[in-house]
């Protein structure tokens, strides 16, 4: 029984983190915030992972982490980049802007609990990546301006909803006599964010910027690739009707 209940203690811990980087932000530590926000998604990386290598799977521990996610990687992230970035523009905007991010957020989760994705893929980016992308950018508010990091928000919020797709790698999962790896990854990740906490936020928002942008080029490269297509049918056919004419 313990042992079916690990994956759900561990997205509890995923919430617990989210809940402290709301306090946190309101005692002015931005960083530590953003902080607890990245440790939330290592917890939200692992939760199912080992809930498979556990066969503890279950639909309390799917609705449980979507209900985590939207306070972790929604609220946490949009209360952040609102304090760091936008108490000083005009106020109407600051707290529309603030609001849409978690909403797309839950819009997010509410389709993939609901909606059969690609095999292989997200559809929409993963409200963890976006999350963490704007509780870090948060930390850059001194050297960018509050307009970009407004229409970056905007952006990303659209993202999550949009059917863009983007490679889901929480397949990859962890074979049950390696389970016991997962304390020591979390540990170390800990201690390095700990050790070095103006460093590592933003050393993770590098990659996930990458991410959110590989999944925009991707669509785009498609969507070239369909319209060449569907120019080459066009030219088959207009040929195929001047010969036979």
């Amino acid at each position: 029984m313990i042992t079916k209940s690990i994956p759900s203690l561990i997205t509890v811990g995923n919430l617990f983190l989210g809940i402290a980087a709301i306090m946190l932000v309101f005692h002015g530590n931005p960083e530590l915030a953003a902080l607890m926000v990245i440790f939330a998604m290592l917890l939200d990386g692992v939760d199912g992972r080992i809930a498979r290598a556990l066969d503890a799977q279950t639909d309390f521990g799917k609705e449980l982490d979507s209900l985590s996610d939207v306070i972790s990687f929604g609220v946490a992230p949009a209360f952040i980049m609102y304090v760091a970035a936008f108490q000083d523009v005009n106020p109407a905007a600051a707290w529309i802007i603030t609001a849409i991010f978690p909403i797309c957020g839950a819009l997010r989760l509410a389709r993939f609990n609901t909606a059969s994705g690609s095999p292989g893929y997200f559809v929409g980016l993963p409200i963890p990546a976006a999350g963490v992308v704007v509780a870090t950018l948060a930390l850059f508010y001194e050297d960018i301006p509050v307009i970009v990091l407004m229409i970056t928000t905007l952006a990303l919020s659209f993202l999550m909803v949009s059917n863009i797709k983007y490679p889901n790698f929480k397949k990859v999962g962890i074979p049950r006599q390696a389970v016991w790896i997962v304390p020591l990854i979390v540990a170390v990740t800990v201690a390095l964010g700990l050790l070095f906490p103006d460093h590592l936020p933003k050393i993770v928002f590098i990659p996930l910027v990458l991410y959110a942008l590989y999944g925009l080029k991707k669509n785009v490269d498609r969507r070239i690739a369909k319209k060449k297509r569907a120019r080459a049918r066009q030219a088959e056919e207009s040929t195929q009707s001047e010969h036979t004419a």
